[in-house]
C-alpha cells in the first residue's frame, strides 16, 4: 500500500498504480501529479464521499476502485474520463447512478452492496460492457436498453428486489455467467429444499485444524469429525460469512450446495453445522485429496471475463476430455435438480493429472423451474456457453493424443455451445453424449 507521505514527497512520480487507504475524507490533489502515468487508482477503505469534477485530468486512468467509502451517488465526473473502463464502488451508500456518470469505454462495473433502486437507460449505450456486478441492491427492474449490450458476458443480480428475470436478458448472445438468487422470483430455493435429508452435525463433534482457504463467502478449514460411536475422520468445514458478496448471499450458496445432491464430479456434502457458538452457518464436506489443484486462476483486469492459465499448462487429450466430460456431467446433473451453477469457470474446477475433476464454488448458483419451457431452456443454455468457453480453453492446451478428425469434431461442438442463438445451443445431455 502506497503512503500519502510518499505521494506528497514526490516519491511516486511515474507510477502507473496508486493504492491509498488511510482514512481519507477528501481526494488528495497531489494525485494529479501522476496524470502522465497513472492507470490504476485504488482509494478503497477510506471515508470519501466525492471526487473532484476535473478527475478527467488523469488522462490515462483505466481502473478506479472506491469500495468501502461513503459515496451516496456514483460521481458524474467519471463520465468524463475517456479511458476509464473498470469502476468499483462496492459497499458504499449509493442510491443514485446518473447516466452521465458512465464513461464511454465502460467494460466492467461493480456496484455490489449499495442501495440502488434504479439503473439508467444510458447503461445500454455502453457497447463495450462485459461484466456488470449489481448484487445486494434494491433493483426492481433492469433498464431495457441492456438488451443492446451484445458483449455482456457476466451479470450479478442476486439479493435485489427483482420479480422476474426478463426474457430479453436471456437472449443476449454473449451472456455466459448469470446470478439472480435472493430475489422474490418464482424460482425459490425453499421449494427445492423441502425434501432435504442433509444430516445435522453438532459443532461439538468438530475440531478445526489448519485453514485451507478463504473466499468472499466463507472460510474453509481442515477438521476432525468425531461422530458418536464412529472413528474420527478428516473433513473440510466451510463456515459462511453473513455479508453480501459480489455473487450474492452466502446462505443461498449453502442452500444450493445442499440441494445439488451427490455426483462424482461435485464435492460431497456430509452435513450441516449446527450449534455453532456464534450461530454461524456452515457445511461439513469431504476432504479433497491434495493432488487436486485449481484448473486456472481468476480473470485479471486485462482479461476481464476470461480465466488466466499458467503459461506451462498443457493437457493430454485423455486428461482434457475427462475434465470436459466430468464438468458437463456435473452441470447436467445440476440442471436436472433445477440449479444453474452460475459461475462455471476453470478457476472453480479442481483437477488432478489424470483428469479427475470437481466443480466447486456455488456462490452464484440459482434455482429455476424444472420444466421444458423456453425460459428454463434459455437459463440452462446460458451455462452451456460458459462450458463452451471452457472447452475451447482445454482444446487450446492439448499437446498430444488428438487426431485431426477428433479435433474438428470437438471444435464443432465447442462452436455450437457458444453460438449466439441461445436456444439453438445443445443441452448438457447432448454435450455429454458428444464427448463420448
Amino acid at each position: 500500500m502506497d503512503t500519502l507521505a510518499k505521494l506528497r514527497a514526490g516519491q511516486l512520480a511515474g507510477h502507473k498504480r496508486l493504492d491509498l487507504s488511510c482514512g481519507l475524507t477528501e481526494f488528495p490533489t497531489e494525485i494529479f501529479q501522476l496524470a502522465d502515468s497513472l492507470e490504476i487508482l485504488n482509494l478503497s477503505g477510506n471515508a470519501l464521499s466525492s471526487l473532484p469534477d476535473d478527475l478527467h485530468r488523469l488522462t490515462h486512468l483505466r481502473i478506479l476502485f472506491c469500495s468501502d467509502n461513503r459515496f451516496t451517488e456514483l460521481p458524474e465526473c467519471l463520465g468524463q474520463c475517456t479511458q476509464l473502463s473498470m469502476i468499483g464502488f462496492k459497499a458504499n451508500r449509493i442510491a443514485s447512478v446518473p447516466g452521465t456518470s458512465l464513461p464511454p469505454q465502460l467494460r466492467w462495473l461493480i456496484l455490489t452492496d449499495n442501495g440502488i433502486e434504479h439503473m439508467p437507460e444510458e447503461l445500454g449505450q455502453r457497447p463495450l460492457l462485459q461484466k456488470l456486478m449489481l448484487a445486494g441492491n434494491r433493483l426492481q427492474q433492469l433498464p431495457a436498453s441492456l438488451a443492446n449490450c451484445e458483449r455482456l458476458e457476466l451479470i450479478r443480480l442476486s439479493a435485489n428486489h427483482l420479480h422476474e428475470v426478463p426474457d430479453w436478458l436471456l437472449t443476449l448472445p454473449g451472456l455466459s455467467w448469470l446470478a439472480y438468487a435472493g430475489n422474490p422470483l418464482r424460482e425459490d430455493a425453499s421449494a427445492h429444499l423441502s425434501a432435504d435429508n442433509t444430516p445435522d452435525i453438532d459443532w461439538s463433534q468438530l475440531e478445526l485444524e489448519q485453514k485451507l482457504g478463504e473466499g468472499a463467502s466463507g472460510i474453509i478449514s481442515r477438521a476432525q469429525w468425531s461422530a458418536p460411536g464412529q472413528a474420527s475422520r478428516s473433513v473440510a468445514v466451510k463456515l459462511y460469512k453473513g455479508s453480501i458478496t459480489s455473487d450474492g448471499s452466502p446462505l443461498n450458496e449453502m442452500n444450493a450446495c445442499i440441494a445439488a445432491g451427490q455426483h462424482p464430479n461435485l464435492i460431497k456434502v456430509l452435513g450441516r453445522v449446527t450449534g455453532h457458538p456464534d450461530n454461524t452457518a456452515g457445511l461439513v464436506m469431504e476432504l479433497i485429496d491434495p493432488s487436486f489443484s485449481n484448473l486456472a486462476a481468476l480473470p485479471s483486469f486485462d482479461t476481464c471475463s476470461r480465466d488466466v492459465y499458467a503459461a506451462t499448462t498443457r493437457f493430454s487429450a485423455d486428461s482434457a476430455l475427462r475434465i470436459a466430460r466430468g464438468v458437463a456431467s456435473a452441470a447436467g446433473h445440476l440442471h436436472a435438480q433445477g440449479i444453474c451453477h452460475g459461475d462455471l469457470y476453470a478457476h472453480n474446477i479442481l483437477f488432478n493429472a489424470q483428469g479427475d475433476c470437481l466443480l466447486g464454488d456455488f456462490g452464484a448458483a440459482c434455482f429455476h423451474a424444472i420444466d421444458d419451457s423456453p425460459h428454463t431452456r434459455a437459463l440452462q443454455r446460458i451455462e452451456v456457453r460458459a462450458f463452451g468457453i471452457l472447452l475451447g480453453e482445454l482444446l487450446e492446451r492439448i499437446d498430444s493424443g488428438l487426431s485431426d478428425q477428433q479435433r474438428d469434431r470437438l471444435q464443432d461442438l465447442q462452436q455450437r455451445c457458444i453460438q449466439p442463438d441461445v436456444l439453438a445451443r445443445p443441452a448438457f445431455v447432448d454435450i455429454t453424449r458428444a464427448l463420448g
